[in-house]
C-alpha cells in the first residue's frame, strides 16, 4: 500500500506534471522517509522538471540505500543518470 501523497505524486508524474509531482514526493518524505519508490519517483520528477541538483540528491540516496549489488531495472537507469550528471 502506497502513502497517499506518494500515489498522488505518481499520478502527477504520469500526467506530465513533474514539478507538482516532486512537491508531493517531498511532502511524503516528511511522514514516511526513505521509501525506495518515493526516492525513485522524486528523482524522476526532479529530472523531468529540469532540477538536476534534486534529481542527483534523490537518485544518490536511492543508489546508496540499495547498495552496489542490487540490479533492479530502475537502479540501472539511476546509475546511468548519475554517471552522466
Amino acid at each position: 500500500m502506497l502513502p497517499a501523497r506518494e500515489l498522488y505524486g505518481n499520478m502527477l508524474l504520469a500526467a506530465g506534471r513533474p514539478a507538482e509531482a516532486l512537491a508531493e514526493y517531498e511532502k511524503s518524505q516528511l511522514r514516511e522517509p526513505n521509501r525506495y519508490r518515493r526516492l525513485f519517483g522524486a528523482g524522476q520528477a526532479a529530472a523531468q522538471a529540469g532540477n538536476r541538483d534534486k534529481a542527483r540528491l534523490y537518485f544518490s540516496k536511492l543508489a546508496e540505500m540499495a547498495g552496489p549489488g542490487v540490479r533492479a531495472p530502475e537502479l540501472q537507469a539511476v546509475r546511468q543518470y548519475l554517471a552522466k550528471n
